[in-house]
This record gives structure tokens, C-alpha cells and sequence, in this order.
């Protein structure tokens, strides 16, 4: 039985095999709805009270009060105090990285910024932008812990303004990573709360006793965090529905291909339903890394996630020419796209669609899960067609301005005037009418 897919865009069935190695089988979001449902209006009817029991049920969490759930900035403190040396360099050089990639697209603003103009009438019109006050960030748990995470959503939002941000990640029987305790206090995270699950989103969607209302929800999870994020979006904002994770590489045969089988497992140990798929038009290069997946992957610390991953959600493509690659990569609209090319800045053009796209031999993907600087938070799921890499700009909230002059008021309103009795609004008609007169 072969590890991975292979397919060829010469094949008949090519465009089919493509749609349905695109399909994402998972569980059923019908079957979900109604337990998110229960949960989402236990949590808004009885607050502290479901969030408490809910967390005691599903992360089996021996505490007896909602008072324990919340994680201390000392204790915070303390797990940063008890992390070697070395991690804590790590930790913080990220930090700094990805602090300053975002005060770069602060400061590069555009319609991100306060601007305004005066018309020749007097009129002042533009925009003013605030950062929203209060973000709900919600970190995974469960497989793994991830303290990149953290960074890589507060410190977006801090850069960007907001002033208090809440954390929750869920801690399964009461076991909590000290290294992402040590993030989030590096990270200048407000308030934490060991609650996951969809009743994590429900308390920051509406608010608790114990867990403050907030404005944004950002994050990843699984499908009941997925779904109770779709519920509440209206009441609350969100980022977006993330889906599994995936990366689309684009190689030839300049790339070493024992780097392009690491990223392909680097993508594919995330779980089962990650996605790694490599195109090229060079045939040898594709049998080498088959030859390599066989070789390298017994032994893995994560080999049967690897393998469940490469085997029911990779491939390896073999296109004719660059414009085959293309319009692969832009049906995909992968959240990762590596380009290990020698020409990679020259087929850059051609993308339209990926999250973040890592440019040369020497661009791996994993650099941008941790120590690059842009957010690791990325579109999934072919998102990126209409979606965009976390920023300061999701934490922002733009507001129209208007200053009208007495004399530009004239103008304006008789205008207006003219269109509300168009469309039948007297009131509105009336209240123009009333500048033009003066």
C-alpha cells in the first residue's frame, strides 16, 4: 500500500481526484450543532455555575469553585522563572520578532490609521480608528500545548492597542504547560482561565460571573470550538472558522528532498486531518521523496498521526508546466505555500490565493509557526481566497468621520433631500431640508 497520494495532472480523472483530496472528512457539523447549542445557552443562562460544571465533566478538572479556573499573573510569572535558559531565549526572541513585524503594519497603516481631507466646500470628512478594549483569545489544548499560539495572537492585539486581553486554554485533567503559562505572561496576557471547549467560547461571547464580555474571539479549535464560534459570531466578533491545517509545496529539483519530506511531516504530525501536498514537474524528485517518506517516517515520535495524515490527506503532483502549478496552487488557496524554487520570486506573480507564502529553499514553513514574525494564525480550508493572515488590523475598529461646514451642509443636504423623497423617507427629506435653509 502506497503512503501517499500520487497524481498527475495528465490523468483523466485528475480534477476529480484533486476536488476530493480537498474534501475534509470530519465530524458531522450537524451531529455537533445541537451539543454546541446546549452548551453555548447553559453557559449564557447560568454563567459561572455551567462553565464550572461543564469544565468538571469534559476536562475532568478537580476543581470546586469558578475562582480556580483563572491562572494568576504570578503564577505566571513563576512558570517563566522555572523554564531553562535556553527556552526562555526562544521564547522571548519570538516575542520580539513578532512584536515588531506587527508594530511595522501598525505603522504602515494605510486605512489602519487616523486620516482625514477638507473638500472644497469646508467639509472635513475620513476615518478614525480604536482598538477594540477587550479580546478573548482561545489557545488549544489536549494533543499538544502550544505557547505559539499565545504569541502569535496577543501580541498582534496588544501592538494594536486593546487594552486587556483574556486567554483560555482548556487543561484536561488539570494538567497545564508551564511554558505556555511563561508566553502569556511574556506576551502581557490579562487574565487567563483554564476553561476550554465550546464553553470557553460561550463565557467570553456573553460573559460570567468570573469571565469578563468580550468584543473579538481569535483562535483556533477543534469542531465543537469551531461551531460555538459560528454560534455566538453577532453577539461577539471572531477571526475565522480554522480548519485543519495544510501546506502546498511547489519545488524543483534545486531543493535538497529530504527538506521537502520534513515539511511535509512537519505539516502532517498537526493531526490526522493535516494536509501536505508537493507539485513539481520534475518526475525524479517526486519518486526521491517517496523513496524518503518510506525511509524517514518509522520511527517518528508522531509517526501514526504522519501516517494517517500523508496517507488519507497528501499527495505528491506531478503538472506539466507552470501554469498548471498555478492554477493548482489558486484552487487550493493553501494557508501555507512554500515555493522552493530557483526562480521562486519570478512565479510569485501567479499566486492569487495562500495565508502566508515562504519564498526560496531556506523558507521553511516551520519559521513562521514560531519566530518570523507574521501570525502563525492563517485562512484554512481554501479561506484564503477571501481571507487574510491575523493582524493589528482585526483588532481595530474604523469610524467613519463627518464635520459638514455651514456652507458645505447646503450643498449636501439639498442633495440628500432630493433622494429621501425618492425613496419615500419624509423624515429624512425633512431633516436635510431643514440645512439647506439654514
Amino acid at each position: 500500500m502506497k503512503l501517499i497520494k500520487q497524481l498527475n495532472t495528465l490523468d483523466p480523472g485528475f480534477s476529480d481526484a484533486l476536488d476530493a483530496l480537498l474534501e475534509i472528512q470530519s465530524e458531522n457539523h450537524q451531529n455537533v450543532y445541537p451539543i454546541v447549542r446546549e452548551i453555548v445557552d447553559d453557559v449564557r443562562r447560568e454563567g459561572d455555575a455551567a462553565v464550572l460544571a461543564l469544565t468538571i465533566k469534559l476536562d475532568r478538572l478537580a476543581v470546586t469553585s469558578a475562582a480556580e479556573l483563572e491562572v494568576s499573573r504570578e503564577r505566571m510569572a513563576a512558570a517563566l522563572g522555572a523554564i531553562d535558559a535556553p527556552v526562555r531565549t526562544a521564547l522571548e526572541a519570538s516575542i520580539d520578532r513578532v512584536r515588531f513585524y506587527h508594530e511595522e503594519q501598525k505603522r504602515a497603516g494605510g486605512g489602519h490609521q487616523d486620516w482625514g481631507y477638507t473638500d472644497s466646500q469646508g467639509n472635513q470628512l475620513g476615518q478614525i480608528v480604536r482598538a477594540m478594549a477587550r479580546v478573548g483569545v482561545y489557545v488549544p489544548g489536549g494533543k499538544a500545548a502550544y505557547p505559539s499560539s499565545v504569541i502569535m495572537t496577543v501580541i498582534p492585539a496588544k501592538v494594536a492597542g486593546v487594552r486587556e486581553v483574556i486567554l483560555v486554554v482548556p487543561t484536561p485533567d488539570g494538567q497545564v504547560s508551564e511554558l505556555l503559562l511563561a508566553a502569556a505572561f511574556l506576551c502581557g496576557v490579562d487574565r487567563l482561565f483554564t476553561v476550554g471547549g465550546a464553553q470557553a467560547i460561550a463565557a467570553l461571547a456573553y460573559g460570567t460571573e468570573s469571565i469578563p464580555k468580550v468584543d473579538k474571539i481569535v483562535g483556533p479549535g477543534n469542531i465543537y470550538v469551531a461551531t460555538a464560534k459560528e454560534l455566538v459570531f453577532g453577539d461577539v466578533g471572531i477571526d475565522m472558522i480554522a480548519g485543519p491545517s495544510e501546506v502546498v509545496i511547489v519545488a524543483d529539483n534545486g531543493v535538497d528532498p529530504e527538506w521537502l519530506v520534513m515539511d511535509m511531516f512537519a505539516q502532517a504530525e498537526h493531526d490526522e486531518l493535516a494536509q501536505a501536498v508537493l507539485i513539481s514537474k520534475d518526475e525524479a524528485l517526486l519518486q526521491r521523496v517517496i523513496e524518503l517518506i518510506e525511509m524517514r517516517l518509522p520511527g517518528m515520535v508522531r509517526e501514526e498521526i504522519i501516517r494517517r495524515s500523508i496517507g488519507d490527506r497528501g499527495a505528491l503532483i506531478l503538472a506539466q508546466d507552470d501554469d498548471e502549478i498555478a492554477a493548482i496552487v489558486n484552487k487550493i488557496a493553501p494557508e501555507h505555500l512554500e515555493l522552493a524554487l530557483r526562480d521562486a520570486d519570478e512565479f510569485l506573480p501567479r499566486i492569487q490565493h495562500a495565508g502566508a507564502i515562504f519564498i526560496g529553499n531556506h523558507s521553511a514553513e516551520v519559521v513562521g509557526d514560531y519566530s518570523a514574525g507574521p501570525s502563525h494564525v492563517l485562512p484554512t480550508s481554501g479561506t484564503a481566497r477571501f481571507a487574510s493572515a491575523l493582524g493589528v488590523y482585526d483588532f481595530q475598529v474604523r469610524s467613519s468621520v463627518i464635520r459638514c461646514s455651514a456652507a458645505g451642509a447646503v450643498s449636501l443636504s439639498r442633495d440628500a433631500a432630493i433622494l429621501a423623497a425618492e425613496e419615500g423617507l419624509e423624515a429624512h427629506a425633512r431633516s436635510a431640508e431643514f440645512r439647506v435653509r439654514g
